[in-house]
């Protein structure tokens, strides 16, 4: 039963700064007092963490919009080949449905699956590249969602909640730790070219959290990846001179505005909105000029393939974004709707293997590369998809939706390489062994960057509001 919080005598850490200075000055003020050994236990002390020592200090999220086929790709079960094309019967007089269809015949895997790396890890013949990196790999197997419905279980996984209106973990990691950098944003979002995911923006929202937290969305394909960095190429009576002058003049009629509105995030958050777009004019061209990558690293990533070549250009920039100090970067696969996503209903065969071979190799050059280059050391990858599939067919030889288990794995800093957590039953239909809720995850990926998911709160309608809810345990089993 949960904890009734009762009277607190003296504030915490966090309650300190947010009432002395106020959201997202709270968290400045803890950066200058740890800076200046001002704090008992300085941040430095805590590598960049909020309540302990922290593992990572960044965070590279891979997310596979439209629910995985676990059973195609990681979660190998002979049960399924030896009954295919049988009625599905799990026993004990268990009740079968599915959320959009008429549960089908046993449908095997579709494609080759086979050992690979000293862990032995069964991986399917779509992921050639991402199998010779398993042993870096802690695999979650056991993986539930509360619902078959792709908006909710897409909130569920970026907000631990499935209605909107809730911050994003990406938002929750910026409220709690700030910016690495003054240059760029903390929580980045690099959507996938063909369209925004189920729920568009709202998977990447502040919620309640001071706006000033969202992911900033950079479009990667667009001329101008960040809309309305730079003055249009009209405007030529705006020069640089012009402009700074302008940007002062603004920033004097906003603090004048905020002193008379205190308290107002909006207007807080304009501001340093402004503040901070004038840094990036400067900073931001740069992380997207791949000129100076080799042609070593360009081969490395796809880049040269149509296939892989745009999935594999916003793994590379999410690598530059963290080398040059963004907090957290997401990195999506599949728009939403109906297709061009992982959600395959209609055939698994034809389906499934394109989105495979757009991201299989970038997401094992993204491995390779931070490790190579050292930064697998401070930096947590996620790949993460918001549930999973049906082991029974639907129609011909697609999958229906499937909260009852999924598969995620973790990789990098603090992370035990080369495991798997829990187990799914014989059919890949529900979560048999150490069942991983999104409360677990989200509670783990929070440890691991040094907060404690259940101190890391924001009051809102007189409640202490956290990502995890009243939920969540950390993995124990997953930690190096």
């Amino acid at each position: 039963m949960p904890r009734c919080p009762g009277p607190t005598p003296a504030l915490g850490r966090r309650d300190f700064f947010s009432t002395m200075a106020g959201g997202l000055g709270g968290i400045a003020l803890a950066q200058l007092l740890g800076e200046s050994d001002a704090l008992a236990e300085p941040l430095a002390d805590l590598n960049g963490g909020l309540h302990h020592r922290a593992k990572a200090r960044r965070v590279i999220q891979l997310f596979m919009n439209g629910g995985v086929s676990q059973m195609d790709l990681f979660d190998f079960k002979p049960e399924l080949v030896k009954r295919h094309g049988e009625t599905f019967d799990p026993g004990a007089a268990a009740h079968v449905e599915a959320p959009t269809s008429e549960p089908g015949k046993v449908l095997k895997p579709m494609f080759d699956f086979r050992q690979h790396g000293a862990s032995g890890r069964w991986v399917s013949s779509l992921l050639p590249h991402t199998a010779e990196c398993v042993d870096d790999l802690a695999f979650l197997m056991a993986m539930q969602s509360k619902t078959n419905v792709h908006g909710p279980a897409s909130y569920m996984m970026n907000t631990g909640f499935l209605l909107p209106g809730f911050p994003s973990m990406g938002a929750w990691l910026s409220y709690g730790l700030g910016r690495l950098t003054d240059e760029l944003p903390a929580f980045v979002v690099l959507p996938d070219t063909k369209g925004l995911p189920y729920n568009q923006l709202g998977n990447f929202s502040a919620g309640f959290l001071p706006v000033t937290h969202q992911g900033t969305v950079i479009q990667t394909a667009a001329p101008e990846p960040i809309a309305h960095l730079r003055a249009a190429e009209s405007a030529r009576y705006i020069t640089p001179d012009a402009e700074r002058d302008g940007l002062a003049l603004l920033e004097k009629m906003n603090r004048a505005h905020l002193a008379e509105n205190d308290g107002d995030q909006r207007l807080d958050a304009r501001i340093r909105a402004y503040a901070l777009a004038a840094k990036m004019q400067l900073s931001a061209p740069a992380v997207f000029d791949l000129a100076g990558e080799t042609a070593a690293t360009r081969a490395l990533y796809g880049l040269d393939e149509p296939v892989t070549a745009e999935f594999g250009r916003r793994c590379l920039i999410a690598r530059r974004m963290i080398e040059r100090g963004v907090r957290c970067v997401q990195v999506w696969s599949g728009a939403g709707g109906p297709t061009n996503n992982w959600d395959n209903h209609a055939s698994i065969e034809k389906e499934l293997p394109p989105m495979c071979a757009a991201t299989d190799k970038p997401i094992a050059a993204l491995l390779r590369d931070l490790k190579a280059r050292g930064l697998l050391d401070d930096t947590l990858v996620l790949w993460n998809t918001e549930f999973g599939r049906m082991p029974f067919a639907q129609g011909g030889s697609g999958r229906d939706h499937n909260g009852g288990t999924f598969t995620g794995w973790m990789a990098g800093a603090g992370v035990k390489p080369g495991i798997a957590h829990g187990a799914s039953d014989a059919w890949s239909w529900k979560a048999e062994h150490a069942a991983t809720s999104t409360y677990d995850f989200h509670a783990t990926v929070l440890h691991l960057l040094g907060i404690d998911h259940e101190k890391l709160t924001f009051r809102h309608n007189g409640a202490n509001r956290r990502l995890t809810d009243v939920h969540g345990e950390v993995i124990d089993a997953v930690l190096a």
